[in-house]
């Protein structure tokens, strides 16, 4: 404050009459000048600032005439037929609504797709090459004793008052951002959680408390997306006080110039192929960024500073070292990637150091990532073939337990009563996230308590403490 309001007696109680004015009459004005709880992107500020310009203007010209729009004379090579003129303030706002819908755009079945009259097949059964049908999977859910329980199932039952013993791998996708919500290839791009996405986490946390799972160590990948999910989760389980091991190799596919680009707007731009090509292309990789791209990993410090278990680039090296007059070394950073090289570094990451240093160690395992990264994993885990794995989707904010002693994928019942398959999508490649165990035995996770052997001396000391008890 510069003392203006001091200085000229009456002028902040007539701003604060004229704001109270705007909030009254301009619809959104409270929820366009709220502060956000959480930070934004560039990106995001600026759609933000769009929709509040385009929520002020639509309340402004109501006080305007608007010209009368002149008919079509059919000069306009349009066969003589009028041009039907959409009203670009209901787009926007059928738009508006399907954010705050949080509708989420699918590629294969797009509104501007040429095939509009494409019919839908019923996801209930999928038919094999044969002709014959397969009926669709049903996932193991883990129950507890008081939850309603889910009719589609007959997973194992498991008592909240147990802890977890037996060694357990939990995969989390990270909790939705505005970049998810929106329909943008985000990739290495460092955005937060929207506050719908922190709400996913802590609800996953609640439930992996409730359930009674408890971690030996976090592995996360450098972006803070994933990063804030796994702290989110400890914090609801009281265990923020856990390692957490940070990699870049559990990062998200680099999208190369995608990144931050609109899926609509790339499929209408280059053609449904081509962009089903970048986005699903197991090895089809996206245009790769300039070497001075913001959007480069070369030009952000936590991988130029950090990152130094990848090999030197001669070329990048020379491309720096003219740049800055200097000689200087320059690592082999991705400009793009596939889903196969997003691949070529989480499988071999997991083999070579979550599995020796955790799970064959017998530690239990929280994984927070992202949808490709874990991709790689459960194509791993769950033997999913390379010509299938591109149909897998991974919901966000969903705890995926993977039981290593039954090789089982496991889902944790919420008390919704709803089939998860249902509720969540997890592509046309679920039949293999969800095959029924060979062993019913084996399928249960074990949540057993510890035998713990005390010395003379600690049974000594319980035993004094539980008589003054009593």
């Amino acid at each position: 404050m510069s003392g203006l309001f001091l200085e000229k007696p009456g002028l902040l109680k007539k701003a604060l009459e004229r704001e109270e004015e705007w909030c009254t009459n301009v619809p959104g004005y409270n929820v366009t000048m709220t502060r956000p709880k959480i930070p934004m992107s560039v990106k995001e500020r600026a759609l933000t600032k769009l929709n509040a310009e385009r929520q002020l203007g639509t309340w402004a010209g109501q006080f305007i005439d608007q010209p009368e729009v002149d008919e079509d004379d059919g000069s306009d090579g349009n066969m003589g037929k009028g041009i039907a003129w959409r009203d670009e303030t209901e787009v926007w706002i059928g738009g508006l609504q399907e954010l705050e819908e949080a509708v989420q755009f699918d590629p294969d079945f797009a509104k501007f797709h040429p095939n509009s009259t494409a019919i839908v097949v019923d996801d209930d059964y999928e038919e094999e090459e044969s002709g014959g049908i397969i009926e669709k999977v049903t996932p193991t859910i883990i129950k507890s004793a008081d939850s309603q329980v889910c009719q589609t199932s007959n997973g194992p039952l498991i008592q909240k008052s147990k802890s977890q013993s037996s060694s357990t791998i939990v995969i989390i996708r990270h909790g939705k951002t505005e970049h998810n919500k929106l329909g943008l290839f985000t990739g290495w791009e460092d955005v937060p959680l929207a506050e719908e996405g922190v709400e996913e986490a802590k609800e996953a946390g609640r439930l992996l408390r409730e359930y009674g799972f408890e971690f030996d160590v976090v592995y996360v990948s450098w972006l803070s997306r994933a990063i804030d999910t796994a702290l989110y989760v400890l914090d609801e389980m009281e265990t923020l006080w856990l390692p957490v091991i940070k990699s870049w190799r559990l990062n998200e596919r680099m999208y190369g110039r995608l990144t931050g680009l609109s899926k609509k707007m790339v499929a209408q731009k280059h053609g449904d192929e081509q962009f089903k090509a970048w986005r699903r292309g197991y090895k089809v990789r996206p245009p790769e960024v300039s070497s001075f791209s913001p959007n480069y990993p070369g030009n952000d410090e936590r991988y130029t500073k950090y990152m130094d278990d990848v090999r030197y680039s001669a070329s990048e090296s020379l491309i720096r070292s003219i740049e800055g007059n200097r000689i200087q070394l320059h690592r082999k950073l991705p400009k793009s990637e596939s889903l196969y090289d997003c691949m070529a570094r989480t499988i071999p990451f997991y083999k070579e150091a979550i599995y020796p240093e955790a799970i064959a160690q017998g530690k239990r395992v929280l994984i927070s990532s992202s949808e490709n990264a874990i991709r790689g994993l459960l194509m791993h885990l769950c033997d999913i073939p390379e010509e299938e794995v591109t149909g897998l989707e991974i919901p966000n904010g969903v705890p995926l337990i993977f039981d290593l002693k039954s090789k089982c994928l496991k889902l944790l019942d919420d008390g919704s009563g709803q089939d998860p398959l249902e509720r969540y999508n997890f592509g046309k490649a679920e039949k293999y996230l969800f095959q029924n165990c060979l062993i019913e035995e084996e399928c249960g996770i074990d949540f057993e308590p510890e035998q713990v052997k005390l010395s003379e001396q600690d049974a000594a000391d319980l035993d004094f403490l539980k008589s003054r008890k009593a």
